[in-house]
């Protein structure tokens, strides 16, 4: 089950919900993840961190899930 990450505006980078979801402590940390392990948004293989995620959307890494709310 994915965990349920809720934001505050319209939209959240990929990076920021990382860090928000406590995945990764900081931005740097954020970009070697995505080289090592792309993550999947909706399915889709994804490597951008600045990828703009909206409510509904499903990250999935290594074996984490997250859905924007």
């Amino acid at each position: 089950m994915a965990q349920q990450i809720p934001i505050q505006g319209e939209t959240i980078r990929l990076g920021q919900l990382l860090k928000l979801a406590g995945v990764v402590d900081s931005g740097s940390e954020v970009k070697a993840l995505l080289a090592s392990e792309p993550a999947l948004v909706n399915g889709e293989r994804e490597t951008r961190r600045g990828r703009q995620l909206h409510r509904g959307d499903v990250v999935r890494v290594g074996e984490q899930e997250l859905r924007v709310t």
